[in-house]
């Protein structure tokens, strides 16, 4: 299996239905050779198949993953020009540090903040900090952009300018000057029970 690396074009799809999960990530790879397939369920009880590669392989996977799916598809997501940062996010990457500003996004499905995350910093100066994906979120994603404050707010408008649904935002948030403890604890990693374990 490939490494999750940097390719011209990513996709996802969203499905709520584990055994169709399976069925369409075996129709995506046997379609096309894309170089990248990650899939796996997550909370609550969907399943996500993450793809990427040349643009013609992922878009021609992602057909077949739309034909397998059918009405089970909740959500999706095909970037053709997907930014670096976005690709460093999926993998879990995070980039500490402070800023000006501090902007939360959070969507209701993976797929949307995917999206909304590579309009953010495509749209703004900004640095993408982190970005958590369904697990441990009971389905939801969010990602944390940090900048100055008007680099921030362009960013988040970017983002929500993307979702093609306006119930597929759960919130979105601007924190200047955040306070340097809730900074630590953003650094620390956002888990309640990571932050609380080494309580006395």
């Amino acid at each position: 299996m490939s490494e999750l690396t940097i390719h011209p074009a990513l996709a996802l799809l969203e499905i709520d239905s584990i055994a169709v999960g399976v069925l369409t990530g075996d129709a995506m790879v046997k379609r096309a050779p894309v170089a990248v397939l990650r899939a796996g369920s997550v909370h609550p009880g969907k399943y996500l198949v993450l793809v990427g590669g040349e643009v013609a392989d992922v878009e021609e996977a992602l057909d077949a993953g739309r034909d397998a799916a059918g009405n089970q598809r909740t959500d999706e997501v095909f970037l053709p020009d997907v930014h670096p940062d976005v690709v460093a996010g999926v993998r879990g990457e995070r980039e500490p540090g402070n800023g000006e500003a501090i902007g939360v996004f959070e969507t209701r499905t993976v797929a949307a903040l995917i999206r909304a995350t590579d309009r953010g910093v495509k749209g703004a100066e900004v640095t993408l900090r982190e970005m958590r994906l369904a697990d441990d979120l009971g389905g939801k994603a969010y990602c944390v952009f940090r900048g100055a404050i008007a680099d921030v707010e362009a960013a988040l408008d970017a983002a929500e300018g993307s979702l093609p649904h306006p119930d597929l935002l759960v919130a979105r948030v601007l924190v200047p000057r955040i306070h340097e403890e809730m900074l630590e604890n953003l650094d620390g990693g956002a888990q309640w029970r990571g932050r609380t374990s080494s309580c006395n």
